[in-house]
């Protein structure tokens, strides 16, 4: 690799005359890349034989830049190749990834990345407002625009779970004068929104009095009078749409849809028959990653595989990569920067050898070479993370099977529990009512049945709160799982088929400082540290990819064989999905939103 590269973007004020003076010829471009097929995602064509000359990290000229060419001029031979703008993620959440920003960066750029939008709504729920900053200073000096959104919701619903902080109006009206915050981040609380929260739409005004977008998140199938109310009151995207019909709605509504394809949800065959099945305008479409795991990310890439995918379902390969570059910086007022291959736009290119592969073949940054055939080219240094952002587990004192005890009505044999069914590779469960079992005054779960005990701890302030429920589907055999990745509070989960696993699983966790376990007959099968925020690792990618493969093997040594159950199962806590989930104040009927009883009457 070379040395260290300067990553500095000049405004274009600053740059303008060199930028002029190049395009005239009386100045000589810095890189001129020669000979490619340009995909010119303003137009939606494809051009044969352009150049692009560059100066200053700016675009200066797009034609015939020969006479751009001085003797100093660095110059790239496009063979041919598709040049395309570089990739932006309109919605990712950098923690689900398990490594920090710069790593995560490392990691992504050599797929064409050279954009995201993150947010990082999950550290802000353990480490509140420092997390947001952390993040934000991470993504520093890198060759990737990393632009934050403000989480909107910390926690997640207000009232039904207890997170390492709280923000508000005030909080989201100080963070967007902060450098490096592009809008609001998901709006989860689309209820607050609905039933006219002051809350809610006082963070949504506090974001739109700066300018910035509102992003959002309504996963519920009223798409009529429900989803007008929601985008009425300023929110202008959302990436939970999983069918043609929401997708469409969405759009028809002058909404952004986000089509998602991360490691666990792979909406994108769905989502995508909104354009492919119709003749409609796709501005408005976006291909977003959401979450993804560090071995999808190094195995199958990241927006490049995104892309490939939607062009698998049929969509054509021109309009697949406009809604990965010119319509995510258009949604995010971006477009005088970054999204297309134009005169003073930042030189941010990707090299494709293969359009309808989307196989990248070089990455340029602010007009500098950056990766090339699937490898980093220029350094980036391991992030540094402060003391603060870590041992963040806090229980109220160890777990003890009387703490997992779920203890039946007086006198009952059998009892009817209210179950969350999980659905795999999609975000949603079913509320499902089984008979279990009652064993010396408690209900056990229930191998025959698979039915599993989950169980979520606080474990931020050391309240000692807890929620116990049951779930199916995971087909789990015996042992225990569990994790600190538990959206969005964050909390301790244990999910697991006899209570002396799940101990084991959960104090072993706290000792680690958090992280992702797997127990079976008192024995630790494997476990994953993420002892920053219980969120991350610091890490390189293929280590943690690593450990998420010996994760893996574990759950299926335990009798499950979905895709990334870990993923699946980090979920179950995230009150705002349908139908029912457990934080650590109970069990939530998430589609009247309002708490309700682990058994039912008979």
């Amino acid at each position: 690799m070379s040395d260290k590269v300067n990553y500095a973007r000049l405004p274009l004020h600053q740059v303008s005359k060199e930028l002029v003076a190049v395009a005239q010829g009386t100045l000589p471009a810095d890189l001129v890349v020669k000979n490619a097929r340009l995909l010119n995602v303003n137009t939606g064509e494809i051009q044969d034989k352009m150049d692009v000359a560059v100066k200053s990290g700016h675009i200066a000229y797009v034609g015939d830049a020969s006479h751009t060419v001085g003797e100093k001029t660095t110059v790239v031979d496009g063979e041919g190749m598709v040049l395309a703008p570089g990739f932006l993620d309109g919605h990712i959440h950098v923690e689900s990834s398990m490594i920090t920003v710069r790593e995560y960066a490392r990691t992504v750029v050599p797929h064409g990345t050279t954009g995201i939008f993150m947010d990082p709504h999950e550290i802000a729920n353990v480490l509140g407002m420092e997390g947001v900053k952390l993040m934000v200073e991470d993504g520093k000096d890198v060759p990737m625009n990393v632009w934050a959104t403000m989480p909107s919701c910390v926690p997640a619903v207000p009232g039904f779970e207890d997170s390492g902080a709280e923000f508000g109006p005030a909080e989201v009206a100080e963070a967007m004068t902060w450098d490096g915050i592009a809008g609001l981040g998901e709006l989860m609380n689309f209820p607050g929104v609905l039933m006219g929260s002051d809350h809610a739409h006082g963070e949504i005004a506090a974001t739109l009095r700066s300018g910035k977008p509102v992003t959002g998140h309504y996963s519920m199938p009223d798409l009529d009078r429900g989803l007008n109310g929601y985008v009425a009151s300023g929110v202008s995207s959302c990436h939970e749409s999983v069918s043609k019909e929401d997708a469409l709605a969405r759009m028809r509504l002058g909404m952004y849809a986000m089509m998602r394809e991360g490691s666990a949800w792979h909406d994108v065959k769905e989502t995508i028959r909104s354009v492919t099945e119709s003749r409609i305008d796709t501005r408005f479409a976006l291909l977003v990653c959401d979450d993804a795991h560090p071995d999808t990310l190094l195995s199958l890439g990241h927006l490049d595989h995104i892309v490939r995918r939607a062009i698998e379902e049929g969509l054509d390969p021109i309009r697949a990569i406009q809604m990965v570059t010119i319509n995510t910086a258009q949604y995010f007022g971006k477009a005088d920067e970054i999204g297309s291959i134009s005169p003073g736009k930042f030189a941010d290119m990707v090299l494709l050898s293969d359009l309808s592969r989307v196989s990248v073949h070089k990455v340029i940054y602010n007009g500098v070479l950056v990766a090339e055939k699937g490898d980093m080219v220029v350094p980036i240094e391991r992030s540094t993370v402060p003391d603060f952002a870590k041992k963040s587990v806090r229980l109220a004192g160890p777990v003890t099977k009387e703490d997992l005890k779920v203890v039946a009505p007086e006198g009952a044999t059998s009892v009817t529990a209210r179950v969350m069914e999980i659905i795999e590779a999609h975000v949603g469960t079913y509320s499902r009512e089984i008979e279990l079992s009652v064993v010396d005054g408690a209900v056990p779960a229930s191998l025959d049945k698979d039915v599993a005990k989950i169980a979520v701890f606080e474990r931020h302030k050391a309240t000692g709160t807890r929620g116990l429920g049951f779930v199916t589907g995971f087909g789990l055999k015996g042992g225990a799982v569990g994790s600190t990745v538990a959206h969005d509070a964050h909390n301790l989960m244990v999910v697991g088929t006899n209570d002396d696993d799940m101990v084991l699983a959960a104090n072993a966790l706290a000792e680690a400082g958090g992280g992702m376990i797997a127990v079976k007959d008192g024995k630790v099968l494997a476990l994953l540290p993420l002892p920053v925020a219980g969120l991350m690792s610091e890490e390189p990618a293929k280590t943690v990819a690593a450990s998420v493969a010996a994760l893996d093997r574990a759950w299926k040594d335990l009798g499950c064989d979905l895709h990334s159950p870990f993923m699946t199962m980090a979920l179950l806590p995230l009150a705002c999905l349908p139908e029912l989930r457990l934080t650590n104040r109970g069990l939530v009927d998430t589609v009247e939103f309002r708490f309700t009883d682990l058994f039912v009457e008979k």
